[in-house]
Protein backbone atom coordinates (compact mmCIF):
# COMPACT_ATOMS: atom_id res chain seq x y z
CA UNK A 1 0.00 0.00 0.00
CA UNK A 2 1.27 3.43 -1.13
CA UNK A 3 1.88 6.33 1.78
CA UNK A 4 -0.96 8.31 2.52
CA UNK A 5 -1.30 11.64 1.66
CA UNK A 6 -2.73 14.18 3.19
CA UNK A 7 -2.90 18.06 1.86
CA UNK A 8 -3.41 20.98 4.62
CA UNK A 9 -5.07 23.63 3.12
CA UNK A 10 -4.89 26.31 5.08
CA UNK A 11 -3.29 30.18 5.49
CA UNK A 12 -2.57 30.38 9.35
CA UNK A 13 0.54 29.53 9.71
CA UNK A 14 0.47 28.45 12.89
CA UNK A 15 -2.68 25.89 13.02
CA UNK A 16 -1.43 24.61 9.64
CA UNK A 17 2.00 23.02 11.31
CA UNK A 18 -0.17 21.95 13.95
CA UNK A 19 -2.60 20.29 11.44
CA UNK A 20 0.27 18.71 9.50
CA UNK A 21 1.62 17.72 12.77
CA UNK A 22 -1.39 15.45 13.81
CA UNK A 23 -1.81 14.25 10.18
CA UNK A 24 1.99 12.93 10.37
CA UNK A 25 1.18 11.41 13.85
CA UNK A 26 -1.58 9.42 12.22
CA UNK A 27 0.91 8.38 9.70
CA UNK A 28 0.63 10.73 6.64
CA UNK A 29 2.81 12.30 4.75
CA UNK A 30 1.19 15.98 4.28
CA UNK A 31 1.68 19.15 2.09
CA UNK A 32 0.81 22.65 3.47
CA UNK A 33 -1.12 24.62 0.85
CA UNK A 34 -1.71 28.19 2.15
CA UNK A 35 -4.32 29.86 -0.92
CA UNK A 36 -7.25 28.58 -2.88
CA UNK A 37 -5.35 29.16 -6.56
CA UNK A 38 -2.62 26.87 -4.93
CA UNK A 39 -5.04 24.13 -3.75
CA UNK A 40 -6.46 23.57 -7.05
CA UNK A 41 -3.50 23.72 -8.57
CA UNK A 42 -1.93 21.21 -6.60
CA UNK A 43 -5.63 19.39 -6.72
CA UNK A 44 -5.31 19.47 -10.75
CA UNK A 45 -2.36 17.24 -10.63
CA UNK A 46 -2.24 15.01 -7.31
CA UNK A 47 -5.01 12.48 -5.34
CA UNK A 48 -5.00 13.00 -1.39
CA UNK A 49 -6.64 10.76 0.85
CA UNK A 50 -7.07 13.30 2.73
CA UNK A 51 -7.75 17.33 2.73
CA UNK A 52 -8.29 19.40 5.80
CA UNK A 53 -9.82 22.57 4.57
CA UNK A 54 -10.25 25.76 6.04
CA UNK A 55 -13.08 27.68 4.25
CA UNK A 56 -11.05 31.24 4.40
CA UNK A 57 -8.52 31.21 2.02
CA UNK A 58 -6.84 33.94 0.09
CA UNK A 59 -8.05 33.86 -3.94
CA UNK A 60 -10.28 30.47 -3.61
CA UNK A 61 -12.51 30.09 -1.00
CA UNK A 62 -12.29 26.95 0.82
CA UNK A 63 -16.04 26.24 -0.38
CA UNK A 64 -15.05 26.58 -3.79
CA UNK A 65 -12.56 23.90 -3.44
CA UNK A 66 -14.75 21.45 -1.59
CA UNK A 67 -17.12 21.87 -4.70
CA UNK A 68 -14.25 21.43 -6.90
CA UNK A 69 -13.06 18.02 -5.00
CA UNK A 70 -16.50 16.48 -5.18
CA UNK A 71 -17.23 17.85 -8.74
CA UNK A 72 -13.92 15.82 -9.83
CA UNK A 73 -14.38 12.09 -10.38
CA UNK A 74 -10.17 11.74 -9.54
CA UNK A 75 -11.00 12.74 -6.16
CA UNK A 76 -13.74 10.25 -5.28
CA UNK A 77 -12.50 8.73 -3.04
CA UNK A 78 -10.66 11.73 -1.32
CA UNK A 79 -11.80 12.37 2.07
CA UNK A 80 -12.49 16.46 3.14
CA UNK A 81 -12.54 17.49 7.01
CA UNK A 82 -12.88 21.10 7.04
CA UNK A 83 -11.94 23.36 9.56
CA UNK A 84 -14.15 26.73 10.75
CA UNK A 85 -14.83 28.73 13.26
CA UNK A 86 -18.26 28.97 11.70
CA UNK A 87 -21.06 26.94 13.45
CA UNK A 88 -23.66 28.13 10.36
CA UNK A 89 -21.19 27.39 7.77
CA UNK A 90 -20.02 24.15 9.05
CA UNK A 91 -23.42 23.12 9.41
CA UNK A 92 -24.46 24.00 5.90
CA UNK A 93 -21.45 21.35 4.40
CA UNK A 94 -22.49 18.92 6.43
CA UNK A 95 -23.93 16.73 3.37
CA UNK A 96 -20.69 17.29 1.52
CA UNK A 97 -17.67 17.61 4.03
CA UNK A 98 -16.59 13.92 5.40
CA UNK A 99 -16.31 15.43 8.43
CA UNK A 100 -16.96 19.56 9.99
CA UNK A 101 -14.83 20.78 12.64
CA UNK A 102 -15.12 23.42 14.96
CA UNK A 103 -11.89 25.76 15.37
CA UNK A 104 -10.57 25.27 17.48
CA UNK A 105 -9.69 21.53 16.88
CA UNK A 106 -7.40 19.83 18.97
CA UNK A 107 -3.77 18.62 18.09
CA UNK A 108 -5.44 15.25 18.98
CA UNK A 109 -8.49 15.32 18.33
CA UNK A 110 -7.58 15.56 14.47
CA UNK A 111 -4.79 13.32 14.46
CA UNK A 112 -7.17 10.28 15.32
CA UNK A 113 -9.95 11.25 13.22
CA UNK A 114 -7.23 11.25 10.16
CA UNK A 115 -6.43 8.20 11.48
CA UNK A 116 -9.59 6.75 11.23
CA UNK A 117 -10.16 8.23 7.72
CA UNK A 118 -6.61 6.69 6.73
CA UNK A 119 -8.09 3.23 7.66
CA UNK A 120 -10.87 3.32 5.93
CA UNK A 121 -9.44 4.56 2.72
CA UNK A 122 -10.72 2.55 -0.14
CA UNK A 123 -8.95 -0.43 -1.26
CA UNK A 124 -6.33 0.37 -4.58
Amino acid sequence: MSELLGLIIEDDDDLSVIFSEALQAAGFKTEIIQSGDQALARLSITVPDVVVLDLHLPRVAGMDILHQIRADARLAGTRVIVATAHPRMAESLRDEADLVLLKPISFSQLRDLAAILGSTRPAE
